[in-house]
């Protein structure tokens, strides 16, 4: 094996990857943020639709109906920063700081209505801050 280079043996075959963190860190990115952009994508269409199981989640919490086009908008919004950002780095970033904000504003909303339900939320805002992480580091 070269010394600075990696490899993968797959199916007898021996695929060369470059050793490059900057590489590594973007693979990330893209993994990450594809998936968290078909959730966020999925979640606008299902608020603009009015689905009955995300819109009960929203009023639930007091979320005032004449908001969900724009908490819609704004899902879309982020699912396609994070898309173009997979070639615009900065697009990305701002993309994945805006999602993590509404994902963290989403949390503290279920929190001050007392609804601990929680985990969806978090666990987005945390794949978005993962995902900011990814594309700076990947930059």
């Amino acid at each position: 094996m070269e010394q600075g280079k990696s490899f993968i043996v797959i199916n007898d075959l021996v695929a060369l990857i470059i050793d490059d963190s900057e590489v590594i860190m973007f693979i990330a990115y893209a993994v990450i943020g594809v998936l968290l952009a078909f959730a966020l994508g999925a979640s606008a269409v299902l608020t603009f639709t009015r689905n009955e199981g995300v819109t009960a989640s929203m009023s639930k919490v007091g979320v005032p109906e004449s908001w969900y086009p724009w908490l819609a908008s704004a899902k879309a919004a982020g699912a396609l920063g994070l898309l173009i950002g997979l070639g615009v780095p900065l697009i990305g970033s701002a993309a994945a700081i805006g999602v993590a904000l509404y994902f963290i504003g989403a949390v503290v909303t279920h929190l001050r209505a007392k609804d601990y339900g929680i985990a969806p939320p978090l666990v987005l805002a945390l794949l978005a801050a993962a995902a900011l992480v990814l594309r700076v580091l990947s930059a």
